[in-house]
């Protein structure tokens, strides 16, 4: 059985998944361990009215900008496209497991995407299990063989000697992968 790991960031324009939408969502598909696709997808909102501005900032966007970015239902086929080159989605056997830093928040993000564009066959390329890199991170912590000031993506980056640009969703999911790795070399 292949072991396909979907990483995935999204930027959105809030932190409610109902309220608020994807405006970048960058993936990175591995399959046995090996990289076969990476990308980043950017996405007007479905809902201008709900943009925070705050999130707007640290994703360093305006809304001139976003206004330049395809619709939600282009930048869905487009996923959906990529999703098909890895995944029978008739196979219930064959799944991506989601993998990224706080992951759970993409995830909503991702289901509400689907949810949003009328699909609810979110389940027929995802699989329930998680791989959260920082449950991971304080699972080291809580056995002692990780020690930081705090557990943010920079912070671990730092101590793994991996610069990135944050707050940009690819170079967070590739950043991200990378502390995976790094962190499964302590079992070796």
């Amino acid at each position: 059985m292949n072991k396909k790991i979907f990483y995935l960031d999204i930027e959105s324009t809030g932190l409610d998944s109902k309220q608020h939408d994807i405006i970048s969502l960058a993936y990175l598909i591995e399959i046995n361990g090996e990289i076969k696709e990476e990308g980043e997808l950017f996405c007007q909102p479905f809902n201008y009215n709900t943009i925070n501005a705050k999130a707007l900032e640290v994703n360093n966007l305006t809304i001139v900008k976003i206004k330049e970015f395809p619709t939600p239902q282009e930048t869905y086929k487009k996923l959906i496209k990529v999703l098909d080159k890895y995944i029978d989605k008739f196979d219930k056997n064959d799944k991506f497991s989601l993998a990224g830093y706080n992951v759970r928040f993409d995830v909503e993000f991702l289901r509400e995407f689907f949810f949003k564009n009328y699909d609810k066959y979110y389940g027929s390329y995802f699989d329930y299990h998680l791989l959260s890199i920082d449950t991971l991170l304080y699972l080291f912590d809580y056995k002692g063989l990780l020690k930081l000031e705090n557990y943010k993506l920079i912070t671990i980056a730092k101590h793994f000697g991996i610069e990135f640009e944050a707050h940009n969703a690819l170079s967070d999911i590739k950043t991200t992968r990378h502390i995976f790795y790094k962190l499964l070399e302590y079992f070796k």
